[in-house]
């Protein structure tokens, strides 16, 4: 498997370390940096270099941009990027976003999400500036619970999915495996929220329900993320969210890049049904305040807001937390 560079930099207090130094940036699958940590972000791109911490092992190690050709963003609000993407094309730096744009604002379940008619309109916006296939839409987690059936997510699905038409190519979907993540299904009791699992019925009747929908309507690339189920039969990828072809496409003229992708292969640090690339993902977990009450990257909603409070009161630090 192809690894990421190691090189020599100077950190900010002018010591000498080694660093990776990868083609591919994901920023992130940890936390939401483009919606709250946009500002630091492209400071740390042009001080050089960030420093990241292994959220297992609590070890520090250093990432350089000194080779970075692209970066896969991954937000439920990335409105800040939209004054900074002249940045990127100035250094050569390609992008594309996955924009995990839902509808669950009657349940509450994203309680710190701007409104669905700002989210969407953020969407066109950055779509008409990268190009629709820079803009991937995620609805990503579905969720059942004693509000939510395959009928009304159906539905919140098709209200957006009919102000999406245009503006993007695809729509990646997964379905919440819940009690995978105790942290998880204790903040959702705790939250009075009475969920249900997913089972292999109603994921065939919710792929069966999408598929003609979508052949109707939108036309759109449908794709599952990080799912073992096969859908082919309902016209269903296996969506791999580092993706060599759209990054390919995005970046035709990059020889470098073009070589790396070639070349490379899955990332074997990720999940054994996802089928990322290699890239170095240089977020944190427990540092979003989005509060999304099903999510598995934060210990608790207060921990993640103390820790961003405290990443804002120092914004040229050189690691999130």
């Amino acid at each position: 498997m192809t690894k990421h560079l190691t090189i020599s930099i100077r950190n900010d207090n002018g010591t000498e370390v080694m660093a990776q130094s990868p083609l591919i940036i994901s920023a992130s699958r940890a936390t939401d940096i483009p919606a709250f940590y946009a500002d630091w972000f492209f400071h740390r791109l042009d001080m050089g270099y960030v420093r990241w911490r292994n959220p297992f092992s609590r070890q520090d190690s250093y990432v350089s941009f000194g080779n970075t050709r692209f970066t896969v963003f991954w937000s439920k609000n990335p409105a800040p990027l939209l004054s900074h993407l002249s940045r990127l094309k100035e250094r050569g730096i390609g992008c594309y976003i996955q924009y995990t744009l839902n509808d669950y604002e009657s349940e509450g379940l994203e309680p710190n999400v701007p409104t669905l008619t700002q989210r969407i309109d953020t969407f066109r916006r950055l779509a008409d500036a990268l190009g629709i296939g820079a803009v991937v839409w995620r609805f990503d987690p579905l969720i059942l619970t004693d509000r939510l059936n395959i009928n009304t997510l159906l539905q919140k699905i098709a209200r957006i999915a009919d102000a999406l038409v245009g503006r993007t190519e695809k729509l990646v979907f997964s379905f919440a495996d819940i009690e995978s993540y105790k942290k998880v299904s204790r903040n959702l009791r705790l939250s009075g929220i009475n969920y249900r699992e997913w089972d292999e019925e109603s994921m065939r009747e919710f792929a069966l329900r999408l598929s003609m929908l979508n052949r109707d309507n939108w036309n759109f690339r449908l794709a599952t993320c990080a799912e073992a189920i096969d859908l082919s039969e309902y016209e269903i990828e296996y969506n791999r969210c580092i993706d060599p072809e759209l990054i390919s496409r995005l970046a035709p003229d990059d020889a470098v890049l073009q070589n790396f992708l070639y070349n490379t292969q899955t990332d074997s640090g990720q999940r054994k049904a996802c089928g990322c690339i290699l890239s170095k993902d240089i977020g944190a977990y427990n540092t979003c305040p989005h509060g999304c009450l099903y999510c598995y990257a934060n210990t608790s909603s207060a921990s993640a807001f103390e820790n961003y409070k405290r990443a804002i009161a120092n914004p040229h630090t050189d690691s999130i937390i």
